[in-house]
């Protein structure tokens, strides 16, 4: 996936019609138009303004925006009662569209996913009904490929060669001429290119370019999940070029800069970190606080335009695999020059705030400065020096005391002014995987969160948001993070839910954050809390990046962006650009408000992208992990409740499989998707989210990554 900035901005040096003027136009003609007419009609003139604007409507049809018809004329989809989306696949050969627009998914049957595959892009017309009554949708067109290469395991059966697709959404088999496998041998994973996609004739031909490694290797999982999911992770050569300039002893400047090297400014981070984006450092004054969050500035080594920056927008992010990490920038960068080690002289954009004694923030400003860190110092070192009052840490950081005292007792006057506000603090289990010499899981334990975590966190929260608030003063074209509030007919369920609990969410149709938090403060001693909590926390909507600011529900912060980790994360970079065009009264404008719109909608994608990606390397590790325990019992909680049965976590293992409604105790069962339970219709036996059962662990099958579990006990 390669993301495109607006053409005019980024591709001409001249100005072509924009797509909202082109769109503008085809409503106003009400009829299809070719490219003459409409360049005619917008008066474009001259053949390379004309080729740039047929460029637009290429891209414009490969973006849904507008069709081609069999004439070349561009009209509106809608006026052709057409309907353009995203395909999603099932492993039963079925699938649907989900339209761009919003609305009904549309069902397509077998037979029209014999043309197209997980994840394509495609246009459609309603063609009738499905047997559920679903709209049911005919192919039109093809948009957008979504798979060049898919990963799989290569078989031979009867000297036909053939690759299953590992992502079971793709559910056409792929054929391997014998001339295009290569030295696979069956059983192992390739990676397959596609030379021919699917037909409603035909099923997809490739050509295998990659042998990944024999079944259930070590670091297998992770092999897969980075071609699976197409993850850019080898630097090109023209990166490799720009980044010989930089060496780990290259000499940083100070000049035009503050100078905070005097402070005992401090990175606080897990004792695996090896990249050290953020430090923090602060003071009591005569009326309150004074806090400086200083963050790697990375904008000052990655410019726009270059090979370097095009590779990290490529990637959008770091990728933390349980194994490794795929890094957004190389590891000159993220892991020495930008990384702000221990003394040494590091480049930062720095945030001072001065608090009051309510821990509001009062004032802030931004700066280019240069640090140098007093030390490297782990959550767990801080947490026992602070908190535990542990001698020996106390001694070993002695010079440091007093600096750490002061981080905490902000830290808790900042927390108790956002928990009165409406603080949102879900109890979830993070788990994590260790693994032995050889690569193989040896245990899965949970992430433990203390109170220097926590510190850290309020810190970089406020950074952001008055990052935020900073860009909204200048009305540059940015990008902020999102989080909606819940929609409306999540809220219906969620009220339904609450009520037969004897329970009522606060605020009416728009309930607030604080509404939430009163709630779960006032449930915090019922032994189904844990239960609400995960109904409230799947009621809300994911956190996105946008051109816009629309507020962050969950934080409940009317303005909120990503300024603290341009280490690992491109919209901090975009963040850190415009923040030091500011201050240094460069007054560049490197990007418009569609830009803005593009790269918000392509940054959201690589978050996904990558979260999808670990979730799956999670899942197979797990399976290879729980293997050898077929046969034997653990005592679990119900994570999840559907139609077809309960998922089930085993409690201190953190592993989830699948109890099928088949092997739940013999009688009918209703799905409640609103109470998320299975009721028995004879017996009454309900199975809601939240509870405990106890499970033998009965079929694991590590390929397609799943577990499935029976109950035991008559329960």
């Amino acid at each position: 996936m390669k993301p495109r900035l607006n053409e005019a901005a980024e591709q001409y040096e001249f100005s072509i019609p924009s797509r909202d003027a082109i769109l503008g136009l085809l409503r106003k003609l009400d009829k299809p138009a070719n490219s003459r007419q409409i360049a005619a009609e917008l008066g474009v003139k001259g053949d390379e303004k004309r080729t740039a604007l047929r460029r637009r409507l290429k891209a414009m049809v490969r973006d849904g925006q507008i069709i081609r018809n069999r004439r070349a004329g561009y009209g509106l989809l809608n006026k052709m009662d057409l309907i353009a989306g995203r395909v999603i696949g099932h492993a039963d050969g079925f699938g649907f569209l989900v339209p761009d627009q919003g609305g009904e998914d549309i069902f397509l049957s077998a037979r029209t996913m014999r043309s197209l595959l997980h994840g394509d892009r495609a246009v459609v017309r309603i063609a009738g009904q499905n047997r559920r009554g679903k709209p049911e949708g005919a192919l039109v067109e093809v948009l957008q490929r979504a798979n060049e290469q898919v990963v799989g395991r290569y078989f031979e059966e009867q000297g036909v060669g053939f690759v299953v697709p590992d992502n079971k959404r793709l559910h056409q088999d792929i054929y391997i001429p014998g001339a295009d496998k290569g030295k696979a041998l069956p059983g192992q994973f390739v990676v397959t290119r596609l030379v021919k996609q699917p037909d409603k004739h035909t099923q997809p031909v490739g050509r295998i370019v990659e042998i990944i490694g024999e079944h259930a290797a070590p670091g297998l999982a992770t092999d897969i999940a980075i071609r699976a999911f197409e993850l850019p992770h080898a630097w090109p050569d023209a990166v490799k070029k720009e980044i010989r300039a930089y060496r780990p002893d290259s000499k940083i400047t100070a000049k035009g800069r503050e100078d905070l090297r005097h402070l005992p400014i401090v990175t606080i981070d897990g004792e695996d970190a090896r990249d050290f984006d953020d430090a923090v450092f602060c003071e009591k004054q005569d009326k309150g606080w004074r806090l400086i969050v200083a963050i790697a500035d990375v904008s000052h080594y990655v410019h726009p335009g270059s090979a370097l920056d095009g590779e990290a927008l490529l990637r959008g992010t770091s990728v933390y695999f349980p194994d490794r990490v795929i890094p957004m920038l190389p590891e000159v960068l993220s892991n020495e020059l930008c990384s702000l080690k221990p003394k040494v002289d590091r480049l930062c954009i720095a945030c001072e705030m001065h608090i009051d004694n309510q821990g509001a923030v009062k004032r802030h400003r931004f700066l280019e400065a240069v640090i140098r860190s007093a030390a490297r110092l782990t959550y767990n070192e801080v947490a026992a020096a602070l908190i535990d009052q542990a001698p020996e840490l106390r001694r070993k950081y002695q010079s440091l005391l007093k600096d750490l005292e002061n981080l905490y007792a902000l830290y808790k006057l900042m927390h108790r002014r956002r928990s009165k506000a409406g603080l949102l603090d879900f109890e979830t289990t993070e788990a994590r995987l260790n693994f032995d010499e050889v690569g193989n899981v040896e245990s899965i334990k949970p992430v433990l969160r203390n109170d220097a975590h926590r510190l850290i966190e309020e810190f970089m929260l406020a950074a952001n948001v008055c990052a935020a608030e900073f860009l909204l003063e200048s009305k540059i074209p940015v990008l902020y993070r999102n989080h909606e509030s819940p929609k409306e007919e999540k809220l219906a369920d969620v009220r339904e839910f609450l009520g037969e609990l004897g329970l009522s969410l606060g605020g009416g149709d728009t309930p607030t954050a604080r509404d939430y938090a009163r709630l779960i403060d006032g449930i915090k001693d019922r032994p189904d809390k844990h239960l609400i909590e995960t109904v409230l926390l799947r009621s809300m909507p994911l956190a996105v990046y946008s051109e816009e600011n629309l507020g962050h529900f969950g934080l409940a912060f009317e303005a909120y962006t990503h300024f603290t980790s341009p280490i690992r994360r491109y919209p901090d970079l975009l963040v850190h650009r415009t923040i030091r065009d500011l201050i240094t009264k460069k007054k560049r404008r490197l990007y418009s408000r569609e830009d803005m719109h593009e790269l918000g909608t392509h940054c959201s994608l690589t978050e996904r992208r990558a979260e999808e990606a670990t979730r799956e390397v999670v899942q197979r590790l797990k399976c290879e992990y729980i293997k050898d325990s077929v046969g034997e019992t653990f005592n679990g909680t119900i994570s999840g409740v559907t139609g077809f049965g309960l998922f089930v976590e085993l409690d201190e293992i953190y592993v989830e499989g699948l109890v099928h409604v088949t092997g739940l105790p013999g009688d009918y069962y209703h799905f409640d998707p609103v109470h998320h339970r299975l009721t028995g219709e004879r017996s009454g036996r309900v199975y809601r989210l939240a509870g405990k059962v106890r499970v033998r662990v009965v079929r694991v099958d590590v390929d397609d990554k799943k577990i499935d579990f029976e109950l035991v006990g008559g329960q």
